[in-house]
Formats: structure tokens, sequence, C-alpha cells
């Protein structure tokens, strides 16, 4: 008799990464804040993958992967570059200059729809029932912790300018995390895939910094310089080797559920060092956020 092959999030290789990577994605939110007061979003962002970049390549020659990706490689890696490490952070960060880091973060937590959507058109992963009903509960948890962030942070800035980006963002995410797991990224080292990745990002990046922002503005505040730290090398090198490998293991919708798991580390963060408010609409939102990721994980062939 075969035993039955435990479900994907309870493999080892799956919810260790799924784990650290919330915990450290969870955290990014809160220092990204920090970089878009004094310094042109466009140009925290090339500052961030200008450090990332060298430290994936010099990743991939301490592992033994080699950069050799060819042709069609290199243009996986050129679309790669410009939707997840050019357009996914320019909007991210300017989303942030109208809305709270709160509100986009959980807007960020519905990526599994345009996941699955593109999953299933593009790779032919299937999008089951239970898979479709957990995502309306975690959906409307969402809303409750969206309605709660709108609620306790008062928004000045240009709201449906805001969304737009954010929805930008989570589209151009959405892209890079499916078109990676195509026959040709599947045939590639993850991380020579990603060096390449953010070579061409950080190229669009300084051209759009420079276009939309003009010459380069480099703060002297260490604050500022810990935080990218952070989030290129933690936020960026780590993480995004172990996201896109989750993405092929268990699928791009499910995979996105990460950013649910994402959203309720942040809040805990923000509540020990913001002094985040909690209330029982907040509660009531993180608990059906999180019982339909895992009615969603739980669903076959995850």
């Amino acid at each position: 008799m075969n035993e039955t092959p435990p479900h994907a999030l309870l493999r080892p290789r799956v919810a260790l990464p799924f784990l650290l990577v919330a915990l450290i994605w969870g955290s990014t939110w809160w220092v990204i804040t920090g970089q878009i007061d004094e310094v042109p979003a466009s140009w925290s962002v090339t500052w961030r993958f200008m450090l990332a970049a060298p430290c994936m390549f010099l990743l991939a020659l301490v592992t033994g992967k080699s950069l050799r990706i060819g042709r069609n490689g290199q243009f996986l890696a050129m679309f790669i570059g410009i939707s997840q490490f050019c357009l996914n952070f320019n909007f991210v960060y300017r989303a942030e200059l109208h809305l709270t880091s709160g509100i986009v973060a959980v807007m960020f937590g519905m990526l599994m729809v345009p996941n699955a959507i593109l999953g299933r058109v593009v790779l032919g992963q299937q999008v089951t029932g239970r898979f479709l009903l957990g995502s309306l509960v975690a959906i409307a948890g969402i809303v409750l912790l969206l309605t709660h962030e709108a609620r306790l942070s008062p928004l000045s800035g240009n709201i449906p300018l805001g969304i737009a980006l954010t929805l930008g963002g989570i589209l151009s995410a959405s892209l890079a995390n499916v078109i990676q797991a195509d026959s040709t990224g599947r045939a590639l080292p993850m991380v020579s895939l990603l060096a390449w990745s953010m070579l061409y990002g950080v190229i669009a990046d300084f051209a759009l910094a420079w276009i939309t922002a003009g010459p380069p503005v480099i703060p002297n505040d260490p604050h500022y310089w810990a935080g990218i730290g952070w989030l290129a090398l933690a936020g960026s090198v780590v993480t995004f080797p172990l996201y896109y490998t989750i993405v092929r293991e268990i699928g791009a919708g499910r995979a996105a559920y990460n950013g649910v798991f994402v959203v309720v580390i942040a809040m805990l963060i923000s509540t020990f060092i913001e002094g985040y408010e909690w209330s029982l609409l907040a509660a009531c939102g993180a608990i059906l956020a999180l019982a339909g990721m895992v009615l969603a994980l739980r669903a076959k062939n995850a």
C-alpha cells in the first residue's frame, strides 16, 4: 500500500521557504516607508537593485550555477527584469506616496487572483473549486483589513492614483511570477535567471529614474542605506529565489497566498514597532484571510 504524499505546503522544502519569505517580506513594507521620504522613489528602487544584482551574480557563482542562459533565457530575463524589478517596484514605491504602506500591503494580498488566472491561461495550472472558495474567503478578510486600515489611517494623497499604481504593481508582479515558471524558465538555474533579470531591471530602473526624477539623488543618512541593504539582500537576493521556486512547486495561484501571510506578519510587526491598533474588524479580517489561505492551499493538486 502506497503512502499518501504529504500536502505540498507540509513538505519542508515548500513550508520553510514559504514562512521565511513571508517573515522577510512582512518587514519590507515598513522599511520602504523610510526610502521615499527624501529620495525620489525611482532612485530608491535603483539603489536597491544596483546592490542586489551583483550579489545575485555572486550567489550564482558561489553555488556553481552557470550564467549562460542562452538567447531565450536572456529574453525571459529581460521580461522579468522590466516587469518585476522595474515596473512592479516603481509602482509600489510610488503608491506608498498616496496610500499607507498597510493599505498597499493589504491590496497585494489579492495577488492570488491574477496569479491564478494567468497560471491557468499561460501554464495550464488547474484552478479547483476549493481554491476559488478559499480565495473568496481570503478576499473577504482582505476587504475587512482594508476597511480597518482606511479608518485607522485617513488618506491624504491622490487615492485613485494610489489604487491604480498598486494595481499596476500587482499585475506587473503577477506577469513575472507566472512567466518565469514556463518551460524556458524551468530549464534554467533559478539564481542565474534572477541575476540577469535584476541586471536588466536595474538598467531600466536607472533610465526611468533619470527621466522622471533627474540626476541621481544619493542621501547621506546611514539609516537609509541600512534599509537599502535589508531590502536588497534579505528582501531580494534571499527571497526571490525561494519565492519563484515555490511558484514552480505549488503553482502561481497558491504561491501568491504567501502575500496573505505577509500582510498578517506586516501587521504584527507594525503592532510592536508602530503601535498598530487592532480592532474586532481587523482581527476578523486577519482570521478570514488566513482561513481562506488554508482552505485554498489544501485544495487537491496543490
